[in-house]
């Protein structure tokens, strides 16, 4: 079918009652392209006294339902054709007219459907398509709401490949000859018998044809044949993680009259393998798997699902020593699968945060029984060609998974799954003390080494879950949803990995979510044990919502203990290895020193404005640090430096002089901390091994006067195909240091061919708004995205106080 895109022309309102707007209310459109979220530019509100917000879980935005309506030509030479209209994501409950019929509705908000449009149509006229979203009390993290992601009109003849038709599998693998299997849907909407050749090229990541393949297939009416064609290909290139490798499978039906449709998709040639003893493989490659949960909105952009924006993520998240991706707590987006795919980033694709049991008031469970199957139908579909998916995970934190109901649910939705796709594993992200949840208060009773639960919950809820999750209570109620399983997904339970290679040898454990501060112990289990193949923590990229989740926090007698939900204004969950702009933090150079991937040590400097206070974040929270050796109005005072390494030891230099050395490495948490006094000039950390340097990192004071850069992450970016431009703001010195203690606000002007779609800063408390044109910068630094409106060039100019102005240019082709 000839797929056009369908972003373009569309206006959205909030949705104004009938019965109002008939007496005089008027809510005017407002012309927009898509994908969009009309949440993130609504006026966030202060809870207090009762407001309606969504509160901290929606990061104090309202809820609301919002109208978008397009109006579209459909030429004359469409009748009697099949018109689909795709969208990949509506949030949520959408519900989509067409010249004010009734077409179709989809309450799960991340799932891709399509609508069957030719009957509701008018040929050779103008027609209207109308889509109704909600978001309201339904979900525990900041969703958007409206279509936030890509839409698309699918025209074809009669006789075609179905959408999603070609799926692509490799069956057998080895490094001099691959098996490649393709099996082509072909649809007959027709009331003949028709039959077709369907031809099939597969070509190289360079587009060299390497096989090819013709067979005939006869289609009866109202019944889908599928073309069946296995390929043989000699010394294939294989996709992996370091290697990602893609191919293209091109088919094309023909019947004596000519070509009748044509498809092409990417795949990769790889193998997966799985097993207690040798652990994950891919193609015969031990692989553990270093991961990163991350929610769906992109930062300044809300959850508006462009490309480039994906595609970016990814690649930070790549190069910052991830390999992995559990999309948290929903199935991902097709721009975001196809960016993995390029990079390398394997993929854990997740269906549900509920099933029946809802953790929000108005959340999926209420459709959940109607609409799982279409929904893990939907997930199976979009992923199934994508080489970098090797796991399905059908839920997250289920309580239901306690029960021998629950149990026997999970089973039917792990072989509805197998059903659809049995190339690839099922997992469930199982928290065992959710799991026990309403006889958690007898196990709390209960005395562990001398300590009971209580005490320990309240000394460290970390280690506190994580023998809950090992006690003989859990182990009970969730021995059949694990069973289940091709691998056991624990949540916060790392206390489970070594007993269960005893007391249940042919488990398969992934720590589908874990503690950030707890990386080093959690891997370590990992490597040693060949049955756990993976670590997710919670969180690789920042969002918004759950508000203030990782703040830094300190005890006072008004605060005796953290908190982890903060107060209005505060906007993001403030944790997570980089933040919502993309700049990583130190967790995120700690945790690659863990890996292992990185000899070099890092600083990390612990404010001077909290010097002697008792530090007592969440588990989910970092230490309160920050890579900066500038701290003005603090010379003389006591500070403390946090340094990372793997190595032996290391040494801090300050101003030339050495505070000596400091053992680190695996023995000491890969941490250590020197106590000094702050004053201006140099910070050297120099790390040895056997007494040998193996890596250093400097920090310098920021002096003198201050500069406004602007960068560009591309120079040339597309009009077309969701592409933005990444313009980072930075206030620095003459040397290029940046002031992270000098922020101020920064003024944009865009011109030219292209829009600013988002402004903002990594601030986690603040009520500036990101569609504003002046915002504050956090820590020296603010973010700008620009979307192009057509070819040409954008001129973005950005002005802050005591500073000369930054311009900078990106060209749009």
């Amino acid at each position: 079918m000839i797929r056009v895109s369908f972003n373009d022309d569309w206006q959205v309102r909030t949705k104004v009652n009938l019965f109002a707007e008939m007496s005089g209310t008027s809510v005017p459109y407002q012309p927009v392209t898509l994908p969009h979220d009309a949440l993130i530019g609504q006026e966030r509100k202060n809870p207090v006294g009762g407001s309606g917000t969504e509160g901290g879980a929606g990061a104090y935005f309202p809820g609301g339902t919002f109208e978008y309506r397009k109006t579209f030509f459909v030429p004359e030479e469409y009748r009697g054709k099949r018109i689909f209209f795709e969208f990949e994501g509506v949030y949520r409950d959408a519900v989509v007219h067409i010249n004010r019929d009734y077409a179709g509705q989809r309450p799960y908000g991340y799932s891709h459907f399509r609508i069957d449009a030719d009957r509701f149509l008018r040929f050779g006229q103008d027609n209207e398509i109308h889509v109704e979203a909600r978001s309201h009390q339904d979900s525990r993290w900041y969703t958007g709401a409206g279509i936030y992601r890509d839409t698309w009109m699918l025209v074809g003849d009669l006789v075609r490949i179905a959408p999603d038709g070609v799926r692509v599998t490799t069956p057998d693998v080895d490094g001099d000859l691959a098996v490649v299997e393709v099996a082509c849907t072909v649809e007959n909407d027709s009331i003949a018998i028709r039959t077709v050749t369907v031809a099939t090229e597969v070509c190289d990541t360079g587009g060299t044809v390497v096989a090819t393949d013709v067979s005939k297939v006869t289609v009866l009416p109202g019944e889908p044949a599928i073309a069946r064609q296995r390929f043989y290909i000699s010394d294939p290139l294989l996709w992996g993680p370091d290697s990602p490798a893609l191919h293209t499978a091109r088919v094309t039906l023909t019947d004596d009259d000519g070509e009748v449709d044509a498809e092409t998709v990417t795949f990769g040639i790889r193998s997966l393998h799985l097993d207690p003893v040798r652990g994950l493989r891919i193609n015969t490659e031990p692989v553990k798997l270093r991961g990163a949960c991350v929610h769906h909105d992109n930062g300044v952009l809300g959850a508006a699902t462009l490309s480039a924006a994906e595609e970016r993520r990814v690649r930070i998240l790549k190069d910052a020593g991830f390999n992995a991706i559990r999309m948290s707590h929903h199935p991902m987006s097709r721009a975001m699968l196809n960016a993995c795919d390029r990079l390398g980033m394997l993929v854990m694709d997740e269906a549900f945060d509920v099933w029946t049991s809802g953790k929000s008031e108005f959340d999926y469970h209420l459709h959940f029984a109607e609409w799982w199957e279409r929904d893990i139908e939907a997930m199976v579909t979009k992923d199934f060609n994508h080489p970098s998916v090797i796991m399905y995970s059908i839920g997250n934190e289920i309580p239901e998974t306690g029960s021998a109901v629950g149990a026997a649910l999970g089973r039917k939705l792990a072989e509805k799954v197998r059903s659809l796709d049995p190339t690839r594993y099922v997992t469930n992200g199982i928290n065992g003390m959710l799991a026990v949840l309403s006889e958690l208060s007898a196990l709390r009773q209960q005395s562990d080494d001398g300590a009971g639960i209580n005490t320990l919950m309240a000394a460290d809820p970390g280690e506190g879950m994580s023998r809950i999750s090992a006690s003989e209570l859990v182990t009970g109620r969730t021995a059949e949803s694990f069973a289940v399983l091709d691998v056991a997904g624990i949540n916060y339970g790392e206390a489970r990995y070594a007993l269960d290679c005893d007391s249940f040898p042919n488990r398969i454990i992934v720590g589908t979510e874990t503690f950030p501060t707890r990386i080093d112990g959690n891997w370590r289990l990992v490597t040693e044990h060949p049955h756990v193949i993976g670590d997710f923590t919670w969180i690789g990229w920042d969002y918004l919502g759950e508000v203030g989740i990782g703040r830094p926090q300190y005890l006072t007698e008004d605060a005796p203990r953290p908190t982890h939900v903060a107060p209005y204004p505060h906007l993001t969950a403030d944790c997570g290895d980089i933040d919502i702009t993309g700049h990583r933090r130190p967790a995120s150079y700690y945790r690659e020193i863990v890996f292992g991937v990185s000899p070099r040590p890092y600083i990390a400097v612990q404010r001077p404005q909290h010097h002697g206070k008792t530090y007592a974040g969440t588990p989910w929270a970092w230490s309160d640090t920050l890579s900066s050796w500038t701290w003005p109005g603090h010379e003389g005072s006591p500070i403390v430096v946090e340094v990372y390494s793997g190595a032996d030891d290391v040494e801090l230099i300050v101003n030339g002089h050495s505070l000596g050395r400091h053992p680190v490495g695996a023995d000491q948490r890969f941490r250590t901390a020197f106590d000094t006094v702050y004053e201006p000039g140099e910070l050297v950390a120099i790390s040895y091994r056997d007494g040998v340097e193996t890596g250093r990192h400097a920090l310098r004071s920021a002096t003198g006067p201050l500069r406004l850069r602007a960068e560009a992450d591309r120079p040339v970016i597309t009009a077309a195909g969701g592409d933005v431009a990444y313009i980072t703001l930075t206030l620095i010195d003459t040397d290029a240091t940046c002031h992270t203690a000098a922020d101020r606000p920064v003024r944009v002007e865009v011109s030219g061919a292209g829009v600013l779609q988002g402004f903002g800063s990594a601030e986690p408390s603040t009520e500036e708004r990101f569609d504003a044109t002046e915002r504050h910068t956090y820590q020296g630094r603010a973010l700008a995205v620009l979307r192009p409106t057509g070819p040409g060039k954008i001129r973005l100019l950005a002005t802050a106080t005591d500073c000369e102005p930054a311009e900078i240019w990106v060209t749009v082709e």
